[in-house]
Order: C-alpha cells, then structure tokens, then sequence
C-alpha cells in the first residue's frame, strides 16, 4: 500500500512537495508549507524551536550541510497526518542515518519537524556544522 492512501490528502500533498524541494536541493518554498507556529525538534537540543521563521531557517541550513542525503524507507501514523522519514547522509567524514518525524495539521501544514540522528559521532559532526552556521538560535 503506498504512503499517498494512508494520508490524509493534504498531508500527501505537501510531503510530495516537501519530497521534490530536497530532490532539488531547493527549499525556497518550503515556508508556503510550514504553519505559523510551526516547531522544529532538534537532536541537538532539549527545548524545540518555534516559530515557521526558525524552522524554514534550521531545515535551508541542514540541507547544505548534508552531502549525500537519501530517504529510505516512510512510514505513516494511523490518523494519516504524520509520516517517518527514514534517511542517510554525510557530515564531512562522518556518515549517520536518522529520522525526520512530520507531523502535519488538516490542511496539510507542517506543525512540528523532528529530527533523531545516529551514531553519537555524526550527531556530533551535525551539531558542529549548524553551529556554525546557524551560531545560536535561540529557542
């Protein structure tokens, strides 16, 4: 059974949309998909980042630093308005697989980002990366 009919229409539509933004390497659109108060969940950090402003932010500046970036396998919550995106990419040296966990609303917006990454030393070489980039973004 394919993701787009466990969905609510809405939701499949914008994570197509989010799929072809990455394939891109293009997410100058992205905020037309995210909800004002939109939360970004960081591995990094315990307090989320809110706001759609920080996350269209932390998301544009998480696609640079990640080479090699492919999703794998997708799952989709029973209420059809959330997905797990399985994923690999590259930090520099360091290779690591994580998960992206969307959440959409009713009319297909995304309410809260969250990112899981591993192994520690990835995680790491991430963290590093955003910081310097981003320096800090306060929750």
């Amino acid at each position: 059974m394919s993701l787009d009919t466990l969905l609510q229409p809405a939701a499949a539509a914008s994570l197509a949309r989010w799929h072809q933004f990455v394939a891109a390497k293009d997410l100058r659109a992205l905020p037309e998909l995210l909800h004002p108060q939109a939360v970004f969940r960081s591995p990094m950090a315990h307090t989320p980042y809110p706001g759609a402003q920080k996350v269209n932010l932390i998301l544009n500046t998480v696609l640079q630093v990640f080479e090699d970036f492919t999703y794998h396998r997708e799952l989709a919550t029973a209420d059809g308005l959330s997905v797990v995106l399985e994923f690999s990419a590259r930090v520099g040296e360091r290779e690591l697989k994580g998960i992206d966990l969307i959440r959409f609303d009713e009319t297909g917006l995304i309410v809260e980002f969250e990112v899981m990454v591993r192994p520690m030393s990835g995680l790491q070489a991430l963290g590093a990366e955003m910081a310097q980039r981003l320096g800090a973004v306060s929750g």
